[in-house]
């Protein structure tokens, strides 16, 4: 199946926030009730359309660990957009949030699109960051806000279909030269065919709680 363009994501933000569950419900549409701590990079693919265009996604899943800090930097310099989460029941993964976000865009190129992802918000009952606080810091900040529910699957689609969105109306533009590999995109090409799936590049031993 051909594609218009590759679009390069990473996802960041604390460990145990629920990135690879986010990844996992939007490349295979499932959820796991345990889930190991990722190591290193985790990646997905799939496909979708935007305005009638098949693009194809290269997800990256990264460490929220301080120890592989060092190894998430390096993919920020190769992503066109970043999808920042936090858990709406821990309030310190919102409060990091400024952190991650400083880091991204010193790290990676000026072109990239983020959005910001209040993940977990079917645990309303143990809510400690309320929709209001994201939304606000997503508007100083200049971001695309959702909530999401990686075991429901509300929102997830979503927040990896506007991250494309945002990445299409700047080529759209002119804002993003799409000749220009380096800020995370590339035109054209074939894909293998079959069926995306989610690529454990590292793993943990079995037996992690679910961070999801």
């Amino acid at each position: 199946m051909s594609y218009s363009y590759l679009f390069k994501y990473i996802i960041i933000g604390d460990t145990g926030v629920g990135k690879s569950c986010l990844l996992l419900q939007f490349i295979d549409k499932r959820f796991r009730q345990k889930h190991e701590v990722t190591i290193g990079v985790e990646f997905g693919a799939r496909m979708i359309n935007v305005d009638g265009k098949n693009i194809k996604l290269q997800i990256w899943d990264t460490a929220g660990q301080e120890s592989f800090r060092s190894i998430t930097r390096s993919y920020y310099r190769a992503a066109a957009g970043a999808i920042l989460v936090y858990d709406i029941t821990r309030r310190e993964t919102f409060n990091h949030l400024t952190r991650w976000l400083d880091e991204a865009r010193q790290n990676g190129n000026p072109q990239m699109s983020f959005i910001l992802v209040g993940n977990k918000c079917d645990m309303e009952n143990e809510r400690a960051v309320s929709y209001e606080e994201g939304e606000r810091f997503a508007r100083e900040n200049d971001l695309i806000f959702l909530e999401t529910s990686a075991k429901t699957a509300y929102n997830v689609e979503e927040a990896f279909l506007k991250t494309a969105q945002l990445i299409y109306e700047k080529i759209e533009s002119g804002v993003i030269d799409v000749n220009n590999e380096s800020l995370g995109i590339k035109k054209g090409g074939e894909l293998a065919g079959g069926n995306f799936k989610l690529q454990d590049k590292n793993k943990a031993p079995e037996g992690g709680n679910c961070a999801c």
